[in-house]
């Protein structure tokens, strides 16, 4: 891995922890699998530290510059109740 994840200096130690453990998840998405409980357990933790959808927007598209991974289709794909396991 020869990039940085997408974090803000402002947030606390452990909100970087958690924003890098969702962006680890997202790439775990492509090149593996991953429980859908375990993506939606982790964006809802992303959503209390980055609110903003615009913000989330940004953080994503600098993400997935960086790494080739969208987060976007992986979330959208866990929103549905019937998929128990995420690989994209």
């Amino acid at each position: 891995m020869s990039y940085s994840y997408p974090i803000d200096e402002t947030w606390s130690q452990q909100e970087i922890v958690d924003v890098v453990n969702f962006f680890n998840l997202i790439e775990q998405a492509y090149e593996n699998q991953v429980r859908r409980d375990d993506i939606i357990a982790l964006y809802r933790r992303f959503k209390e530290i980055v609110p903003s959808k615009s913000e989330e927007k940004q953080l994503f598209a600098t993400f997935t510059k960086a790494s080739g991974y969208a987060p976007y289709p992986v979330v959208k794909q866990a929103r549905n109740p019937e998929v128990k396991n995420i690989r994209m």
